[in-house]
Order: structure tokens, then C-alpha cells, then sequence
């Protein structure tokens, strides 16, 4: 597993992690404090809160290109 802590500032970073995310096969979450989304999900993601840091976590080893990705929402 691997981690990024990213920030979600307007709905269009919203967008882009969830379309980023649905492009790799392996389990990709978000959590943020005690909640936990499926970070595919556009729900999910719009349920937390964007003004608290939120931790992406992503279940694989191979998972360089989806962190590279989404450098632009680090924090």
C-alpha cells in the first residue's frame, strides 16, 4: 500500500482524481479522519469534506504512475 496526501480544492480536482483513479484496476481509497470512500466513486469523494486534508491510499505496489499523476494534488 502506498500513500499521498492530497488536497481537494474546487470540483474540477474532484473530477480529475476520480477520472485518474478509474484508469488503474487496483483498490483505491480516500480517507479522512474516521471515513473511509472508494476513491473511484464520485459520491464517495464528493462526500468528504474539502477543507481537511485527506490521505489517498493506494492498495499495490505498482502504483508510481497513479502518484505521478496526482503530484498537481498533493499537498
Amino acid at each position: 500500500m502506498r500513500t499521498l496526501d492530497i488536497a481537494l480544492h474546487s470540483p474540477d480536482h474532484i473530477s480529475a482524481l476520480v477520472n485518474t483513479t478509474n484508469r488503474y484496476p487496483f483498490t483505491i481509497q480516500l480517507r479522512q479522519g474516521r471515513y473511509v470512500v472508494d476513491g473511484k466513486s464520485i459520491l464517495g469523494v464528493c462526500s468528504l469534506e474539502r477543507s481537511k486534508p485527506i490521505v489517498l491510499e493506494a492498495y499495490s505496489d505498482h502504483c508510481d504512475a497513479l502518484l505521478d499523476e496526482l503530484q498537481k494534488l498533493a499537498l
